[in-house]
């Protein structure tokens, strides 16, 4: 979304052993340092919604009750950019918060007013009223951790510092799958896979919630580019094109999951249409998919600026508008006083809203901002995600670990990589403390800056290998950068791929001169390490001619110590591929981003579509490659991508071997062994090929489980498998559902190995 906010400064969150639970220092030691659950109000002259011992639905229904139009009207939109924008003063609105949104609440019936956040990756843009939060992983980092418990961890932290800062909703939730790998907001989101996608943003979601905040998940639905998401004037964007079955089975399904695990209190839609109807009024997507078929019992909240229309936006499904009241306001309450928005749907849409506040806990559990807290607090944490989400793509000769007491020197070179790591921009951008550390000034960061966070390789390099000589350049002069790795050991090159809302990539390919770098000090080097900083997949032309590859995506406040680790072997890679990386754009179902013009864009970093720079409407034709989305359109079409989904390398070696399958599909069993001489991870991934009833002539990730394991020992793990991902949509019946036939099951460490077999049969 395109909207400012703001973080406040940090908390710590660390796990204890053996489960999620954290301590926070200087506070408290749950989990989630939640408040204890109010017990059931025994005075009677208390209000009978403030009852804890009902459920959250007769809460919510005692509330309406007691509403007025004008209180039922204030509870579904926002107070508008006007008021955001200077902070609330001047529209005596005490409680608000300088976040992204604000949606007035009512003292007189204890209903507090609910102060939204962007919190893709921490809570963003602080730097306003000097709050600052905890950097974490781009949300793809923490996907191609594969570990549920680290997402709600992440979650759970997130939901911590909001609670810490005075607000009481989170609205990060990304779930976009990578059908456009170049979407400047790829490291928002979790990657290519429905289930992949939906375990993770569903367990952010679930830790967000476990602090008495309310989650979001958004951009709903087919919000796959930022080229053409918003018409001129903020008219809907792109119209996105799909088949309902293939939209059933990879957009709409990643939503599914996610929703079936976190329950959410709110989905955002999205700015763009769908099948020529804009997603936020569209009666599909809002009421017969989200709120019928997946049972979704929260709030539809439009994407700021998102809301087009009144009584059809209403009526299709949308509860809320944001930021502002154009349509949801006067216009709604004269529709509904004229009878064209029955009442029954505005109780709808403000039960929804209160039964979600209820669910969180944020009326029984209010808000208490801290005003003392240590901004570096929540590094830790990240640090320890990172090191879960870098992945190993290349280890020739085994360069990587280094040898700490025995390498001589190392040359490191590029990406700022003496001062900091990259991070994502937009609304998901969190203020560095001290601003930028590549051009340190006061206040916020610019919107289209490129922001680095303290955290510097060369540090921690540095504070691993002791004895070595090493030394720094900047990457800008080729011929010096060249000059240093040939008098050097081993040289590592940090590159990088800055990627931000409101702004695709035009390739895969590294912007500047960065792939001539690379093969230039690998021409000199034969010892070279390349790190990758970035928000998504990229090309490589100089694969082959470099040892080893690390891609850190964008790593958080705790990047450079968990890289350290890592490149020393004091931890192990265990983080896979959540997306494909393809060989060329070439690959891609859309070898060129849909709508995407020089005229547009002007030059190759592009200006922002949020400009509202005229286009001519356009679609983007999803059906080319329908529900083969990522690694299912690499095997439907026969492609070698450069590195597959699921694949990530390890300091050992692993085995898979007797793989099992429940006659009824829900399980399967395999025995992984660690076949190497220290201990590792593996992700065990389960796929299936679905009979040829189905119609497909590609895999899909159906299950899978982390393994720890010590060197040279074995476990056989039960991975149940999700019915989801063994069903199609039947347009007839309109459910998910098995089809007839034999399914075969496979097991392995990434989609393009998978060299263990078994089936089960469907007869019915």
């Amino acid at each position: 979304m395109n909207a400012w906010s703001d973080g406040f400064f940090l908390r710590h969150l660390s796990w204890r052993v053996g489960g999620i639970a954290a301590v926070v220092a200087l506070a408290c030691g749950s989990m989630a340092c939640r408040p204890a659950r109010a017990s059931a109000v025994d005075d009677s002259t208390a209000p009978k919604w403030m009852d804890t011992a009902q459920s959250p639905d007769q809460r919510a229904k005692l509330v309406i009750d007691q509403l007025t139009l004008d209180e039922k009207i204030q509870l579904v939109h926002g107070v508008g950019w006007d008021v955001l924008m200077k902070g609330g003063h001047g529209a005596g609105i005490a409680d608000y918060n300088f976040g992204a949104g604000y949606v007035p609440g009512s003292k007189r019936l204890g209903i507090p007013a609910i102060n939204l956040a962007d919190s893709a990756v921490g809570i963003a843009l602080g730097a306003i009223q000097s709050r600052y939060s905890t950097l974490l992983p781009s949300v793809l980092g923490l996907a191609s951790s594969w570990d549920p418990e680290a997402a709600e961890r992440y979650g759970a932290l997130i939901g911590l510092e909001l609670r810490e800062q005075g607000f009481n909703m989170s609205i990060g939730g990304g779930i976009n799958l990578a059908r456009e790998p170049r979407d400047g907001r790829t490291f928002e989101f979790s990657g290519e896979d429905p289930l992949l996608a939906g375990a993770t943003v569903g367990n952010v979601i679930k830790g967000v919630q476990s602090q008495n905040v309310m989650g979001d998940i958004k951009h709903y639905a087919l919000n796959d580019q930022e080229t053409g998401r918003m018409g001129p004037g903020g008219t809907a964007g792109f119209n996105a094109v799909i088949d309902r079955r293939a939209a059933h089975e990879s957009d709409l399904l990643a939503f599914q999951i996610a929703i079936g695990i976190g329950h959410p209190s709110g989905v955002m839609c999205s700015y763009n249409r769908v099948n020529g109807v804009d997603a936020c009024e569209s009666p599909w997507l809002l009421t017969q998919v989200l709120k019928k078929e997946f049972r979704f019992k929260g709030w539809v909240m439009s994407d700021w600026g998102g809301t087009h229309s009144t009584v059809a936006a209403a009526l299709a499904g949308l509860d809320m508008e944001m930021p502002g009241d154009k349509y949801f306001g006067s216009a709604l309450k004269h529709a509904v006083q004229a009878g064209k928005v029955p009442m029954s749907r505005l109780d709808d849409m403000d039960y929804r809203v209160l039964r979600s506040m209820f669910a969180a806990g944020v009326i029984d559990h209010p808000v208490v901002p801290r005003a003392v807290v240590n901004p570096f607090a929540g590094r830790r944490s990240a640090e320890r995600i990172a090191e879960k989400s870098m992945v190993l793509l290349r280890n020739e000769g085994g360069v990587l670990p280094l040898n700490a007491s025995g390498v001589r020197s190392i040359a490191v070179i590029g990406s700022h990589a003496d001062v900091g790591v990259l991070s994502g921009g937009g609304s998901a951008q969190v203020d560095p403390p001290g601003g930028n550390v590549t051009t340190p000034k006061p206040g916020r960061p610019g919107w289209n800056e490129v922001v680095y966070f303290p955290s510097a390789a060369l540090e921690y390099i540095r504070q691993h290998a002791t004895h070595a000589h090493i030394a720094f350049n900047a990457g800008t002069d080729v011929v010096a950068a060249v000059a240093l790795a040939r008098k050097s050991q081993i040289a590592i090159v940090f590159v990088n791929q800055p990627m931000r809302e409101g702004m695709d990539r035009p390739s895969l390919g590294l912007p500047g001169n960065q792939d001539a770098l690379v093969s230039a000090v690998a021409a000199e080097n034969p010892h070279t390490v390349v790190v990758l900083e970035t928000g998504g997949p990229v090309t490589m032309p100089w694969v082959d001619k470099v040892q080893g590859i690390v891609e850190a995506w964008y790593p958080g406040i705790g990047g450079a110590q968990a890289l350290a680790n890592l490149l020393f072997g004091n931890a192990d890679f265990s983080g896979r591929l959540a997306i494909t990386f393809p060989r060329t754009d070439s690959q891609l179902p859309h070898p060129q981003i849909a709508g995407l013009t020089p005229a547009m864009y002007g030059t190759e970093t592009g200006a922002s579509p949020l400009s509202h720079k005229p286009f001519k409407e356009f679609d983007v034709d999803y059906n080319v490659a329908g529900a083969r989305v990522g690694y299912k359109w690499f095997e439907s079409k026969n492609l070698t991508p450069l590195f597959p989904f699921g694949y990530g390398l390890s300091y050992t070696s692993y085995a898979f071997s007797g793989l099992k399958v429940a006659a009824d599909g829900s399980a399967a069993r395999v025995t992984v062994k660690n076949t190497g001489l220290r201990a590792g991870t593996e992700v065990a991934e389960v796929y299936a090929r679905l009979p040829k009833a189905s119609g497909e002539d590609y895999q899909r990730l159906v299950g899978f489980d982390r393994v720890a394991l010590a060197a040279g020992e074995s476990k056989t793990v039960t991975i149940p498998l999700n019915d989801l991902c063994l069903s199609i949509w039947s347009t007839q019946k309109h459910v998910m559902e098995r089809v007839r036939g034999t399914y075969t099951i496979m097991a392995g460490s990434s989609s393009s190995s998978t060299p263990l077999k078994a089936t089960f049969v469907v007869a019915r």
